[in-house]
């Protein structure tokens, strides 16, 4: 099947009790047990397993082409259940410009359990490989990168990585399935936070893991999961399977839109530069045209010409960009990451990310018309 069919089906569950086209949710967080003590359907505690959480958990391993899927609470939650997959005494090699919570979360959390990083320019093969380290044991990519938008080469990445047996795990929440499948290039995980594009309505806070074959690293992970209990509630798994229907065409719709706001803002005269794949002026357009399924995403930064100040009054300038955290709803946002990330983040002073939703594009490029005169 398509990915725009498989879509719908993996996320259909068929009811016996009622004949419900639409999924029920299981609130249950208990399941009955038979006098033997075994369990008939299947599930224990909804810790454990949920008919939900189950649901969603195949429809994504489905939709990236892995073995197996494991939903969480968050993005954040899914990518600590990873980290501590690792012993103390392990190496991360982490991108330079990437969600600042993933690396703060390495150093000021794992730091102290005994993990190390070090961040790399990943679009540079060669400083990729001289930050290798005898215990280096998995390269965190981000790609496109968050705020900046750079392209790192998945399968030569991976390929390096499998020369040490080191382990490859690519966050894909910018891109999703949809534009981009790591495991098919060569990664071993994939991460979602899932509150993004497959939610994809600014409602539901939940994340995935996506392993690309059953064994000893997705049995570690399961445990783990069941263990510290960091899973999605069976609502907000409905949610998201629900946002999956529809998955598909937001995300070329999406993506449509931002590529004509990056045509526009990339000649404007106030507009000092901007970021985005889809522009053949990108440092790394061959590799994001060969890696990206027919689309380079609705994510895009821009940096006003000028400084903080004023980058940060375009936003009080635009009305259909709401400013907010957060990215992948219906709705265009816009926000200003260095005073979100702090003073020693390496984004510049003057960018400003953008998600863009699915207003009609022609209102969005007056919107940023207006603002920008």
């Amino acid at each position: 099947m398509k990915i725009e069919t498989l879509a719908i089906q993996s996320t259909q569950m068929h009811d016996a009790n009622a004949g419900a086209v639409i999924s029920p949710i299981y609130l249950s967080t208990t399941f009955e047990r038979e006098t033997d003590g075994s369990y008939p359907h299947g599930y224990i505690y909804s810790r454990a397993d949920n008919p939900n959480r189950q649901l969603l958990e195949k429809s994504i391993a489905l939709l990236e082409n892995g073995a197996v899927g494991l939903a969480f609470a968050s993005g954040m939650a899914a990518t600590t259940a990873l980290f501590q997959s690792l012993k103390s005494g392990d190496h991360i090699i982490t991108p330079d410009d990437a969600y600042f919570a993933t690396n703060v979360l390495i150093t000021e959390v794992f730091g102290q359990w005994g993990l190390s990083m070090t961040t790399v320019d990943m679009t540079d093969l060669e400083a990729v490989k001289s930050a290798i380290q005898p215990n280096t044991k998995l390269f965190w990519i981000e790609t496109p990168s968050n705020p900046q938008l750079k392209i790192a080469d998945i399968q030569a990445i991976s390929e390096i990585a499998k020369g040490i047996g080191a382990l490859v795990a690519v966050d894909n929440t910018w891109a999703t399935p949809i534009l981009q499948r790591p495991l098919d290039l060569g990664a071993d995980i994939v991460m979602h936070s899932t509150t993004k594009y497959f939610g994809g309505h600014s409602d539901v806070l939940s994340g995935a893991l996506i392993i690309k074959e059953e064994g000893e690293l997705s049995n570690k992970l399961r445990t783990i999961q069941k263990l510290t209990g960091g899973v999605p509630s069976p609502f907000e798994s409905w949610l998201v399977a629900r946002g999956i229907k529809t998955l598909a065409l937001r995300v070329k719709a999406q993506t449509e839109n931002a590529g004509k706001l990056a045509d526009f803002l990339s000649t404007h005269s106030q507009i000092e530069a901007v970021h985005y794949p889809g522009l053949t002026t990108h440092p790394q357009y061959e590799i994001a045209k060969k890696q990206m399924l027919g689309g380079f995403g609705a994510m895009l930064s821009v940096q006003v010409k000028g400084d903080a100040k004023n980058a940060m009054a375009v936003t009080g300038k635009l009305k259909l960009f709401t400013t907010a955290t957060s990215l992948g709803g219906v709705e265009s946002l816009i926000e200003h990451r260095k005073s979100v990330e702090g003073p020693n983040s390496p984004t510049p002073d003057n960018l400003l990310r953008v998600s863009v939703g699915l207003e009609n594009i022609e209102d969005l490029i007056d919107d940023w018309k207006e603002a920008l005169r």
